[in-house]
């Protein structure tokens, strides 16, 4: 009992190293080589989540079977906790034997569930070469389930040394990041939204700069996702929306600030209450704040995401589609939540003036659509003075790019005041005449 797992009679961790110590001890005799793969079911928390845990339970007992007819007799498969399984067996030929095997598992996982369709990622590590004990090869499986994990559902990935110093970066990154708060690392950059006909701006967009003191400035793509894995963009997340609501107040009251938003952020419990103190600390009224969502946001938790975007939209904050045409959501999910804009994704904008024809028709009909939905829309990434004419004559109606690349804080400042010169110049003229 004390070796296997209540739950699906498979052995647990404990029963594992035991039997890798004897298979490992006969790897070392010279016998063959020890497969060793570490398992993870893909969506398997939504079961959970949605379903409820006696549910999990029998999907992970159907699991357990499955992987039960996949294997041989010399195969051994343990459950390690939660949806993790591991899978150990005798190799001769590591590449082809632990390829066919990993191959067999997906396609016995990938079969549609009476819980619905999942799919399992796959690391694999092979003895002795990645491994001579018990803990280095797990750790090994590991790294390589985790460098699976980036390469999209349903794959697999042999361990190689590369990702023993990827993961020690990655350590290291994660560790800096935790400290970079405190000490003032980030920063805010903003770039205009230009009313497309008047070409004056409508406000900025707030975006999440890194200054490293060894490594210099980091692109959010670098570091944020690795912040929504380890939970640190939630802290993040909320020194964004106070410092740009914040800065916001320094500007005229018709200037609004877009912040992005990550579905991490939504799945938090206190975003609401996070929102709701941004906007009072700075004191700028509710609808100058633009969140920014991604639709793929409505393809997890949409429930609750549902109540979320509800409340905060009837506390008047302004809620935007951001690469729009990009994600899954469907045409009734674009009817159900509540969204003020539509940002057209920039990949669509590069393709109005490009050269393959069929991409320039899909383009414009992808703006034509955006703004059929009779929202207010923004094109982003806009680079030339064709798109531009090409998106006016579309009625679209902001533009991000090229009339402004993203500039600090001090410089947005400036440009707002910059702006604001001829508008003050008219009332003292107008003042004087009366």
């Amino acid at each position: 009992m004390a070796q296997h797992d209540a739950l699906t009679d498979l052995p647990n961790r404990v029963r594992l190293r035991v039997r890798m110590d004897h298979a490992l001890a006969i790897t070392r005799e010279g016998g063959s080589g020890l497969a060793v793969f570490m398992l993870d079911l893909d969506r398997f928390k939504e079961v959970n989540d949605t379903l409820g845990h006696p549910t999990g339970d029998k999907l992970l007992q159907a699991v357990a079977a499955r992987l039960l007819e996949c294997i041989r007799d010399t195969a051994l498969i343990a459950r390690l906790g939660g949806d993790e399984f591991a899978v150990i067996d005798y190799v001769t030929n590591p590449v082809v034997e632990a390829t066919a095997l990993a191959e067999k598992i997906s396609q016995a996982l990938c079969r549609p569930f009476d819980l619905g369709d999942h799919q399992v990622t796959i690391g694999i590590a092979i003895a002795p070469r990645d491994g001579t004990n018990p803990d280095e090869i797990l750790k090994s499986a590991d790294l390589a389930l985790y460098s699976a994990k980036s390469g999209g559902r349903g794959s697999f990935r042999f361990f190689e040394p590369e990702l023993d110093q990827l993961m020690h970066a990655r350590r290291n990154m994660e560790r800096d990041m935790r400290d970079a708060l405190a000490k003032g690392e980030f920063e805010l950059h903003y770039q205009p939204i230009i009313n497309a006909e008047s070409g004056e701006p409508l406000g900025f967009e707030a975006l999440l700069r890194w200054h490293h003191p060894q490594r210099g400035l980091i692109m959010p793509a670098e570091f944020i996702p690795l912040a929504e894995e380890t939970g640190l963009i939630l802290p993040i997340g909320e020194w964004v929306l106070r410092a740009a609501c914040n800065e916001a107040a320094k500007w005229p009251d018709g200037l609004k600030i877009a912040v992005n938003l990550s579905p991490a952020q939504f799945r938090s419990k206190e975003l609401v209450s996070t929102i709701v103190g941004a906007l009072a600390n700075s004191g700028i009224v509710a609808h100058r704040l633009e969140l920014e969502v991604t639709e793929t946001i409505t393809m997890h938790d949409s429930e609750a995401v549902l109540a979320a975007l509800d409340q905060l939209h009837r506390l008047g904050v302004r809620i935007a589609l951001d690469d729009f045409g990009t994600g899954y959501s469907s045409l009734s999910l674009l009817q159900k939540f509540p969204f003020d804009k539509i940002k057209i994704d920039r990949s669509f904008v590069n393709a109005l003036s490009g050269a393959n024809e069929e991409s320039r028709r899909i383009a414009r009909a992808v703006v034509r659509f955006a703004v059929s939905l009779g929202k207010t829309t923004t094109a982003e990434g806009v680079e030339t003075e064709e798109q531009l004419a090409i998106l006016r004559e579309g009625a679209c109606a902001e533009m991000q790019g090229y009339f402004s690349r993203p500039i600090c804080a001090a410089k947005a400042l400036k440009m707002v005041r910059r702006q604001l010169q001829p508008v003050r110049r008219r009332s003292r003229d107008m003042a004087a005449a009366r």
